[in-house]
C-alpha cells in the first residue's frame, strides 16, 4: 500500500500547476493550443496530454547595443532599451502563431527594420541632440503599428547611449565652443553698448543743464547775485578791498 502511494502523490503533484502573478497560462492539449486565458491561481492538468505554457505580462526590458545608419551613410554605435509587455486576452494567439521565443522571432527583428528605416532620416548629430526623443518616438510607432496587431505593446523606446564617430564628435565640440564663445561676445558686446548709451544720455543731461543755465543768466539775474555777494561781504569781520564798477565785487583780502 505504502508503495502504491508514492506514485499515486507523484502523479497528483504533476497534474497540478500554478500561475503566478505577472503571468497568464496557456494550456496546449495534444498538440493544439487553448483559446482561453489561465489567470494567477491554481489548475489541475493531465500531465500525459496537457501542458500548461506560462507567460509574463509585466513589463519587459529589452537592451540592445546596435550600430544604426545615418542620413550621411555613417554608423553610430547606440545602446537601446525596449520596454514592452504582452496583451494577456492574445497569449494564446502569440504562442500558436509566433511561439514561446517572441522576442527572437517577432519583437528584434521588427526593431532592427525600424530603427534603421528611422534612423537613416536624421543626421548623425541629430541623434545626439534634442532630436533623440523625436528619434525614440518615431521608432516606437512603428513597432507599434506592426506588432499592436499581433498582441504586443510597446511602452518605450529609449536611446540610452549614442557614440559618434571620432571626427564629427570633435567638429561637434569645436562648433559648441565657437557658439558659447559667440554667446559670450554678443553678451559683453551688449554691456558695452549700454553702457555708451549711458554716457550718452549723461552727457546730453550735462548739456541741457548748461544750457537752460546760460539761458537763465541774463542781467537782472547777475545784479541780484551782485547786491547778494554785496551783503555777504558786509557782515564779514576781515578787512577787505572791494573794487566794483557797482554792479559785480572784485574781492581782494586784506590782513586780518
Amino acid at each position: 500500500m505504502k508503495n502504491l502511494m508514492i506514485p499515486l502523490v507523484a502523479l497528483l503533484i504533476c497534474s497540478c500547476t500554478v500561475v503566478r502573478q505577472g503571468e497568464v497560462g496557456v494550456k496546449r492539449k495534444l498538440g493544439k493550443i487553448d483559446p482561453d486565458v489561465y489567470y494567477a491561481g491554481l489548475y489541475g492538468i493531465n500531465p500525459f496530454f496537457t501542458k500548461m505554457i506560462k507567460t509574463p505580462t509585466r513589463t519587459e526590458n529589452l537592451e540592445l547595443n546596435l550600430s544604426l545608419p545615418s542620413k550621411e551613410g555613417l554608423s553610430i554605435q547606440s545602446e537601446i532599451s525596449i520596454l514592452y509587455r504582452i496583451k494577456e486576452d492574445m497569449a494564446p494567439l502569440i504562442i500558436e502563431d509566433i511561439g514561446q521565443n517572441y522576442v527572437r522571432n517577432a519583437i528584434l527583428p521588427v526593431f532592427r527594420s525600424a530603427s534603421s528605416d528611422i534612423s537613416a532620416n536624421f543626421m548623425a548629430k541629430d541623434m545626439h541632440s534634442g532630436k533623440r526623443k523625436q528619434i525614440e518616438t518615431e521608432i516606437k510607432e512603428r513597432m507599434t503599428e506592426v506588432l499592436s496587431p499581433r498582441g504586443f505593446i510597446i511602452e518605450e523606446v529609449l536611446m540610452k547611449s549614442i557614440e559618434l564617430p571620432r571626427e564629427l564628435s570633435a567638429a561637434i565640440e569645436r562648433k559648441l565652443q565657437a557658439e558659447q564663445e559667440s554667446m559670450s561676445m554678443d553678451f559683453i558686446l551688449e554691456i558695452e553698448r549700454k553702457e555708451a548709451e549711458r554716457r550718452r544720455i549723461e552727457a546730453e543731461g550735462n548739456r541741457d543743464a548748461q544750457k537752460i543755465l546760460a539761458e537763465g543768466l541774463n542781467d537782472a539775474i547777475i545784479q541780484l547775485r551782485s547786491i547778494e555777494a554785496f551783503k555777504e561781504l558786509s557782515k564779514s569781520p576781515n578787512a577787505k578791498v572791494i573794487i566794483t564798477d557797482g554792479k559785480t565785487p572784485l574781492l581782494i583780502p586784506g590782513d586780518n
